[in-house]
């Protein structure tokens, strides 16, 4: 059937179709919150004066097959000026799955629509998820592009709760665990579970805030609430996603006191490990791993099925359920280059680069060995014996950042 296509320029109008809405997310089986109106809207009142919502939707009958939001900006690459789409929520939406339930050609005739109403160089869906051994509906758009990238941006553990959960972890990590219980029970900190909803959410959000903003991250301005437009956005995001009782939170609290928490949403029995901070004071207790083991003994006690990482770093993750962790979930970014003179420009130097970085990472790495090689030993002094001093990690155990804003 082919399919009809519908421009908007808001989520959140009166007339959206929420309903249809609704029903498409669900057909699609791995659909995440970030996928939520809930979170796409908050996301829309985020944007700035310089970025521009257009919503394309695809109809087949009277049922909704395709919903792609996508924002319009200028990036400057290499000081020139380029249009570049990104799928609303970029770049704090960790996992998204792609709403669209349309054949090969219908999907074709999508991006024509994109190109002939949004003019750009290029077009980006970052962290997309796919079924291993499926064929995505994007790759229809590969062979309709200047230059297509589809390039692996993440690999999150995930673990899969099971029976195995009540026993203790084996291991070094058991050790840990262990130490960190101790230090935690030896200051009387206690674990908290929450599962606020739309009043409660508010004053919990500025509490957490409060911990990151004077932890590593709101040091090096990172983090999720790290200026006044992310702290609207996840104020706004997560009191909508907690009305619909998506929102989990465990917090270690001293003398009533948050002083370390993660932050997670459940949808489909699975929990994402979203953002986490402590106070640097407290750094040295690992509550980090403890409060992981919290997320795995709640989920026994409420049948969730899984605990993910919602995103690491695709390389040196330092995320403690690597741990734990039973599989991997992949995610994706597909970058779509147009025929128009900017992104033949674009694509271009894409081509020209991948071709160069090897040899310049070979160049790099034998520039590095002779540095090494030419630098001069020198004669050990001998000092005074000093007692060690127990290090304070910078980053938690398990705390990870975002490739594109460190602020997980």
């Amino acid at each position: 059937m082919a399919a009809r296509f519908e421009w908007r320029t808001s989520l959140c109008s009166a007339d959206f179709p929420t309903a249809a809405y609704e029903a498409l997310r669900l057909r699609v089986t791995d659909h995440t919150p970030f996928n939520t109106l809930a979170w796409m809207c908050a996301s829309e009142q985020a944007l700035t004066a310089g970025e521009n919502l257009h919503v394309l939707l695809g109809w087949q009958g009277n049922e909704l097959a395709l919903c792609l939001p996508l924002v319009m900006s200028v990036e400057r690459i290499a000081k020139l000026p380029f249009r570049v789409l990104h799928h609303l929520g970029y770049p704090l939406t960790d996992r998204l799955a792609l709403l669209a339930s349309l054949d090969a050609e219908n999907m074709r005739k999508a991006l024509i629509e994109i190109r002939r109403r949004l003019p750009h160089a290029l077009l980006q869906l970052n962290e997309l998820t796919e079924h291993p051994g499926e064929e995505s509906a994007l790759t229809e758009w590969m062979a309709h592009s200047s230059t297509r990238e589809r390039r692996l941006s993440c690999r999150a553990p995930v673990h899969l709760i099971s029976d195995a959960d009540h026993q203790e972890i084996s291991g070094d990590p058991r050790y840990k665990l262990r130490r960190a219980r101790k230090r935690i029970a030896a200051c009387g900190a206690q674990i908290r579970r929450i599962t606020p909803d739309a009043s409660t959410m508010g004053p919990l959000l500025q509490a957490i805030s409060e911990v990151e903003a004077v932890s590593w991250k709101g040091d090096e301005g990172v983090g999720i609430f790290a200026d006044e437009r992310h702290r609207q956005w996840m104020d706004r995001a997560f009191t909508a996603l907690a009305a619909r009782g998506l929102v989990r939170v465990v917090v270690l609290e001293l003398d009533g006191r948050c002083i370390s928490y993660r932050l997670g949403l459940l949808e489909q029995g699975r929990l994402y490990d979203y953002n986490l901070a402590f106070l640097p004071q407290y750094a040295d207790l690992g509550s980090g791993r403890v409060l992981l083991e919290e997320w795995i003994r709640w989920g026994l006690e409420d049948d969730w099925r899984w605990i993910d990482a919602s995103r690491v770093s695709l390389e040196n993750s330092s995320h403690q359920l690597h741990e734990r962790m039973t599989g991997q979930q992949e995610h994706w970014r597909w970058s779509f280059y147009s025929w128009r003179p900017s992104g033949l420009a674009l694509g271009l130097a894409l081509r020209v680069w991948q071709r160069l970085k090897p040899s310049l990472q070979k160049w790099r790495a034998r520039r590095a060995a002779a540095t090494v090689k030419l630098t001069p030993v020198v004669a050990p002094v001998t000092v005074p014996t000093i007692e060690p001093v127990t290090p304070t990690e910078k980053i938690m155990e398990g705390e990870h950042a975002s490739p594109s804003h460190s602020q997980r």
